[in-house]
């Protein structure tokens, strides 16, 4: 038995250095979202932000347009006619425009699908993700980002955020410099505190994107419980009944 914990304690441990040094390699820890399923305006927000400034590349194929419309209270016209881009009719998932062909020449690649990224990575994750772009002139697109090194993508909503440059730190032991920290130095639509809000509001989307059932699994949630909760005084009243005579 001592030797089976031994075994388990230092799996782990190794486990606990495994994280640590993917942590680490990933560019440092993620921030906290803090994103709220329940605020509708945030999804909405967050929905319109995602189609203006990802969908061109990234598809969201388990969604239709609408499921989106039918949970965040958008009307079909609203849909269709600020959400569409691609001419899909509305009962369609939400594809992009761009060709595996098209993708492979500018990317590389094909850009993923966004449909689960949330439960994947999530949704600390995707929000660091959006803050941590930064301009990197030895990278092919001019960006890098400091969570996910040599990332094969621009930051999408710089026009938003503005210019990030980053500031390194002392080199490592094989003498590679990593960025310590990010700057904005040309300022973008926004001030640091809206787009830390339209960061979220993206992140929230993409969580509810992930489930869209969520929403309604929590509503349900709370009179669930209150069903259950009357049920056991029911059948507390109904065994006492049964063991009246006894007792």
């Amino acid at each position: 038995m001592t030797k089976k914990w031994i075994a388990l304690l230092a799996a782990a441990a190794t486990g606990l250095l495994f994280s640590a040094t993917a942590l680490a390699a990933a560019g440092g820890p993620v921030q906290q979202a803090d994103n709220d399923l329940s605020d509708r305006a945030s999804l909405q927000r967050g929905a319109q932000l995602y189609m203006n400034h990802c969908s061109g590349c990234h598809s969201l194929k388990y969604l239709r347009y609408s499921r989106m419309a039918e949970d965040l209270g958008l009307t079909e016209d609203e849909v269709m006619n600020h959400l569409n881009f691609t001419g899909a009719k509305y009962g369609e998932q939400i594809h992009v425009a761009m060709t595996q062909a098209q993708g492979d020449k500018w990317f590389g690649k094909m850009p993923p699908d966004l449909s689960v990224i949330s439960r994947v990575r999530g949704s600390d994750w995707i929000y660091t993700y959006l803050k941590s772009f930064y301009l990197d002139e030895s990278r092919p697109l001019g960006w890098n980002n400091k969570l996910f090194p040599n990332v094969s993508m621009p930051n999408p909503m710089w026009e938003l955020q503005g210019l990030q440059h980053a500031e390194f730190g002392e080199p490592d032991a094989v003498g590679e410099r990593h960025p310590e920290r990010l700057v904005v130095t040309t300022p973008g639509h926004l001030s640091a505190a809206e787009f830390d809000r339209a960061a979220r509001d993206v992140t929230n989307f993409l969580e509810y994107a992930g489930e869209p059932a969520a929403l309604k699994r929590q509503a349900i949630g709370v009179w669930v419980i209150l069903f259950l909760v009357a049920l056991t005084f029911l059948a507390y009243l109904l065994k006492q009944e049964y063991w009246r005579d006894v007792h």
